[in-house]
């Protein structure tokens, strides 16, 4: 089924309001179903005493569809500590109505009887290790809710060498049509024996065939048979969400979307908006992690982790995530120890904080801190700086912050004073290092006695200086911009990179000619980065002098290089 599929029965059900901001406002079913109500009422369910509504309340806390996905990427690393070495994201089909459902599957311990009903509870949690990302005990609640009206939840686990299965369902849509006034969870359990699978019943027979026919008429299933199908592809213990009646946009089409690639999870209306003035700036900007994880799964899940997993996986659509560390991905990187205040009882904490530049400055204007929290990114790409300041253009950081709690959601941090103080000290470390190095990627330099000899040794380069200044003067008189100098299309990008090769010279004897160990290849080679794009950022028209541009384009005979991490 494409992607804009209405939400009309066809054999399943569903709400009458599929798009998830509204459908908290629906206030009942268009035609009353009663054929339950009698089990209901005299069955002994799981009950969360609040009202359904409060389900669709609480995921509102997820403004941003992929933070509730990371939620139950959560759930699966929590799980490494019990042997999870996977957690499957992928797609489905509704057989009922043939529907896309979104289905996330793991081999970790699973749950057993106790743990599913404590998963289907409201704000119950175990986890309370330091190492644990999930803390609240609501993550699978919201998380499910805030991507679909409906999940239903099959697990296998083994406890003390009894195998059960558990499966539960959480169907807000169920709960909505049949005037539910508290939150109603069927549930059934099975064991296995010699091979054997038998119905763990724990209340009474009736209790647990109500539950069966509840999840049979409500689920994407519509057998016992299919319902154990579900546990086949799973080895002794693991745990499988499947989510359907997925939300929709105000188009009435799916808020996901799985069509425009295969081995993708992407969010529609997201990512439009790049910043950039050309069609070349767009294909290019429109590939760099900073903008693609606002949109693409797998580019969000490639850095949702500081850490590199070694023997876990996460396998988006069939296809392993490749792990991406930002901070191995920085030029000219300094590491900044930082030393929070964080009470007069507790022991001292030291944060170390990875700062540099992008491999693409100064061309590609993308700067940011990404916060991590317990290993789990928590903020990408932070703009601590004001956008509008030339001072931290392209300055890219990455610390993991467990001195302080992130918000409910894990997209943010609580503002707490520890919070503001870190804000402080960042902005200072990100203007200092700006000042120190900002010449080694075109600007000139703050400090005085480095902008004499940057200028001095301008004053002395020869060549295609005079043309430039040129086709420079030109192109202001013109009402153009200096980065219409530098390339355009693809075809430019190589002369570009030749020119940018040689201005390693100029960047380093203009302003740290009094250095006694260079190395001759790392400069030329962070050089050949800034070429490589072949687009300005478009908040740097102005920010790129005429001097900086003779810059990009003097040759030299000697080109001098220093190791990054020794400035």
């Amino acid at each position: 089924m494409a992607g804009g599929a209405s939400g009309v029965d066809g054999g399943g059900r569903s709400l009458d309001c599929r798009s998830f901001w509204k459908a908290g406002a629906s206030e009942g079913p268009s035609a009353p179903i009663r054929e339950f109500h009698d089990a209901l009422e005299t069955g002994d369910f799981d009950r969360a005493r609040v009202h359904p509504k409060f389900l669709h309340t609480n995921a509102t806390s997820h403004k941003w569809a992929f933070g509730a996905i990371s939620e139950l990427l959560d759930n699966a690393v929590d799980e490494i500590c019990n042997g999870a070495t996977f957690i499957k994201v992928d797609k489905s089909t509704n057989t009922k109505d043939n529907s896309p459902m979104l289905v996330f599957q793991d081999d970790g311990g699973g749950m057993d009887p106790e743990g599913v009903r404590q998963c289907m509870s409201l704000g119950f949690s175990t986890k309370k290790s330091k190492t644990t990302i999930g803390q609240y005990g609501n993550g699978f609640k919201t998380s499910t809710m805030r991507l679909g009206a409906d999940a239903i939840v099959c697990t296998r686990a083994i406890r003390e060498s009894k195998v059960t299965l558990s499966i539960g369902l959480l169907s807000y849509t169920f709960l909505r049509r049949t005037m539910k006034d508290d939150i109603v969870v069927p549930m059934l359990d099975f064991e296995v024996q010699d091979g054997h699978i038998a119905p763990l019943v724990y209340g009474s027979q009736g209790d647990w065939d109500s539950s069966l026919k509840i999840i049979l008429d409500w689920s994407p299933f519509s057998s016992m048979e299919e319902l154990l199908q579900q546990f086949e592809d799973m080895d002794s213990h693991g745990t499988k969400v499947v989510i359907y009646n997925l939300w929709m946009n105000d188009d009435g089409l799916l808020e996901l979307d799985f069509d425009d690639d295969d081995e993708d999870i992407l969010l529609r209306d997201q990512g439009q908006n790049s910043g950039a003035s050309t069609k070349i700036q767009k294909e290019i900007i429109q590939q760099h992690i900073s903008h693609r994880l606002r949109f693409s799964l797998r580019a969000y899940s490639s850095i949702l982790y500081l850490k590199k997993f070694e023997n876990f996986q996460i396998i988006l659509r069939g296809k392993p995530v490749e792990q991406i560390n930002i901070a191995d991905e920085l030029k000219f990187k300094k590491v900044v120890t930082y030393k929070p205040q964080v009470s007069h009882d507790s022991q001292v904490v030291s944060v170390k904080v990875d700062i540099g530049f992008a491999k693409e400055a100064p061309v590609l204007g993308i700067f940011g801190i990404n916060v991590y929290h317990k290993n789990r990114l928590i903020m990408p790409f932070w703009k601590v700086l004001q956008e509008a300041s030339s001072r931290g253009r392209s300055v890219i950081g990455v610390l993991e912050a467990n001195f302080i709690e992130p918000a409910h959601d894990k997209q943010d941090f609580e503002r707490t004073p520890l919070f503001i103080r870190l804000e402080t000290k960042l902005k200072q470390i990100i203007v200092d290092y700006w000042k120190e190095k900002c010449h080694l990627i075109g600007y000139q330099p703050i400090d005085p006695k480095l902008r004499s000899q940057y200028k001095a040794a301008l004053q002395d380069s020869g060549g295609p200086r005079a043309k430039i200044r040129h086709e420079a003067s030109t192109a202001q008189k013109a009402g153009g911009h200096l980065s219409n100098l530098l390339p355009q299309t693809y075809d430019d990008v190589e002369a570009f990179r030749l020119t940018a090769n040689r201005a390693g010279s100029a960047l380093h004897s203009s302003g740290q000619a009094q250095e006694d160990s260079m190395d001759s290849a790392g400069l030329e080679e962070d050089l050949v980065d800034i070429g490589s794009l072949g687009v300005l950022d478009p908040n740097c028209n102005e920010k790129l002098s005429e001097e900086n541009l003779v810059l990009f384009t003097r040759s030299s005979a000697t080109r001098y290089t220093v190791e990054a991490d020794d400035w």
